[in-house]
């Protein structure tokens, strides 16, 4: 597999390493139903965009006109799957009904690859519709990694795992997340979905410096990272994904292209969502950053 290359304005290189086998696309937004129209009326060539990140279960049993859109899309562009249901660190036994219907979907889209959240959702059956923090333990960290290993061989790739945004910490807990889904993901293979604005978020709310963060991370395992808008409430901060991207995220973003490397890019925008072209200009803050940084980065032939 082709080596990545980092050339410095002096021109000194040094080799990134590789990541899973696993392209990095270019700059993307997710696939949301408000802007179906405009992607089914405009000639792909003008979408201005180069993938799309669709939510899971928005297209499990889905035969309708959004799934007739996701074809259309996944046609002429790379997609990414990622999920909300996977509850990889629940104590309750694996969804095997959902990872059987996340696989058909799979396979009918070709996805690039397919990710979910270092998270549980529930128990006793309930679905709490959060993603609800992890107790960072090594008996966590053994229960969770077998439990990876299991949904991989089950979907026959290494599967990508996002830093969700907390507000609540376990007084068990023994590590910081960034060394759990760190040492998770060299212990498994796994990949990690590197969420900037969550790092932010979770920083903000439990005090830790989110450059910590950004550089524990094994940049070797890091295949995308998130850009999002969180609600300010004074005391804390709520990943509500409703806004532009604060001033205060985009110098971690640039922190986490100087510490990965040329990574896929998504901006999130799930509530009060723009028209396309101003989620595009949204999305165009991330180039401007990295061309400031001052670094070009080539993928060695």
């Amino acid at each position: 597999m082709p080596e990545r290359v980092r050339h410095d304005e002096g021109g000194a290189s040094r080799t990134v390493p590789p990541r899973l086998g696993l392209p990095n696309p270019g700059d993307g937004v997710g696939l949301r139903e408000e802007h179906y129209p405009h992607l089914m009326r405009t000639p792909p060539a003008a979408w201005g965009v180069d993938w799309f990140e669709v939510i899971s279960e928005n297209y499990l049993d889905n035969e309708g006109y959004g799934m007739r859109v996701l074809e259309h899309v996944a046609a002429h562009r790379p997609v990414v799957m990622h999920g909300v249901s996977l509850s990889i660190g629940s104590t309750a036994a694996l969804d095997m009904a959902y990872l059987a219907k996340l696989k058909a979907l799979a396979a009918r889209v070709s996805p690039l690859w397919i990710s979910d959240h270092l998270c549980w959702t529930g128990i006793g059956g309930l679905n709490s519709h959060d993603l609800l923090p992890m107790p960072l333990t090594e008996e966590s960290l053994a229960h969770t990694a077998g439990r990876v290993r299991m949904v991989q061989e089950y979907l026959g790739r290494p599967i990508i795992f996002e830093n969700p945004s907390t507000y609540l910490e376990f007084q068990a807990s023994r590590m910081p997340e960034w060394e759990f889904i760190g040492r998770l993901a060299e212990d498994t293979g796994c990949g990690l979905l590197l969420d900037v604005n969550n790092v932010h978020v979770s920083a903000f709310n439990h005090g830790f410096d989110p450059l910590d963060y950004i550089d524990a991370v094994p940049a070797n395992h890091v295949v995308q990272v998130h850009l999002a808008g969180p609600s300010d409430h004074g005391t804390h901060l709520i990943d509500t994904h409703d806004r532009p991207v604060p001033d205060s995220v985009w110098p971690l973003y640039a922190r986490a292209w100087e510490h990965c490397g040329p990574v896929a890019t998504l901006l999130e925008w799930d509530a009060h969502i723009p028209p396309f072209d101003e989620l595009l200009a949204e999305l165009a803050k991330a180039k401007a950053v990295r061309e400031r940084l001052g670094l070009k980065t080539l993928v060695a032939a």
